[in-house]
């Protein structure tokens, strides 16, 4: 059954629907029990499901990372919820030397059936260190599976296949999304684990890629253009790692065009590694270089009229497309 509900919504039926199909499945995190979560992300869980399968933790990531970890590999499907996506770096050690590389250093005789969850990005005045979507923070790791859902459906879809997953996936979610609506299958059973970017609109123009928050603006870009008679091919990236251009690089062999949209800082982001993948696979392609719009190297600050300034916007996201394709 197809329903419009929020990206929060989309997220609790996906936790609900799987902690009932499989009683192995739990989760953990700070104030995700009679309170619901600090988003709303896991309302009425406790209630359903008590405070066995649904920790209410302390606020101490690196421990109850760990001890999903540990619960992971004794049997168990855990779900960790990092209030913040910023607070990733607190278990970082846990993550990236423990979780990713385990069923490695085991031989592939363990599994590790572990989802992080984490909630970041800007827009919301939650200022410099509450406000990073953390992107770019794990994509050098091997052993990470990255997600990053845009709409309800994707976060329902995804949450789904990564709690059924045998690898440890990292789901990056986006508080400034958790109100926006659309249609989710509830009930469905999980999708197969997505495997790298979609066109969400077609278009011959000009390629603009981007990721959670960043594809919204980017499709209200694209109807900027069209007004124009530029017609944009957006595509959700979906999938931080394992990487897939593929997609990016079909679409860029139509379209000769490229445009990459992600929130965090330029140095270091995805779109950097999108870009050089590209311009190896499809150089010949490209009728101009590819352009970037990414946050300044910059913490976010708390005022509101300096965020938005920093957030690519609409309309700049149009004009870095309008100049290449015009150039």
């Amino acid at each position: 059954m197809t329903s419009e509900i929020t990206y929060r919504e989309a997220i609790v039926a996906a936790l609900q629907e799987e902690m009932r199909r499989d009683p192995t499945t739990l989760i953990m995190g700070e104030d995700i029990g009679p309170s619901g979560g600090p988003f709303k992300t896991c309302q009425g869980l406790y209630e359903e499901f008590g405070a066995a399968r649904v920790r209410d933790t302390p606020i101490a990531e690196t421990g109850f990372v760990g001890a999903a970890l540990g619960l992971a590999l004794t049997g168990y499907r855990p779900i960790a919820e990092i209030m913040f996506a910023d607070f990733l770096g607190v278990c970082f050690d846990q993550i990236v030397n423990g979780i990713a590389k385990h069923r490695f250093m085991s031989g592939g005789k363990v599994k590790v059936p572990l989802v992080i969850r984490a909630i970041g990005g800007a827009g919301l005045r939650f200022g410099a260190q509450h406000s990073q979507t953390a992107e770019s923070w794990m994509l050098s790791v091997p052993g990470l599976k990255i997600l990053v859902p845009s709409t309800p459906a994707e976060a329902y879809g995804m949450l789904k296949a990564a709690i059924r997953d045998d690898n440890p996936v990292l789901i990056l979610e986006h508080k400034a999304l958790l109100s926006s609506k659309g249609p989710v299958p509830v009930g469905s059973d999980a999708p197969p684990m997505p495997d790298g970017p979609k066109v969400v609109r077609a278009g011959g123009d000009v390629t603009i890629v981007a990721s959670l928050a960043m594809l919204g603006r980017a499709l209200a870009a694209a109807d900027l253009l069209a007004a124009e008679g530029i017609a944009a091919e957006v595509i959700d990236m979906r999938v931080l790692r394992p990487m897939n251009t593929a997609p990016i690089a079909e679409s860029v062999r139509r379209t000769n065009l490229l445009v990459t949209v992600e929130e965090q800082a330029r140095v270091g982001g995805w779109s950097a590694e999108v870009i050089t993948q590209i311009v190896e696979d499809a150089f010949d392609d490209l009728d101009a270089p590819p352009a970037r719009l990414s946050l300044p190297d910059h913490p976010l600050p708390y005022s509101p009229p300096l965020e938005d300034a920093l957030i690519p916007t609409p309309e700049a996201i149009a004009a870095t497309a309008r100049a290449l394709v015009r150039e």
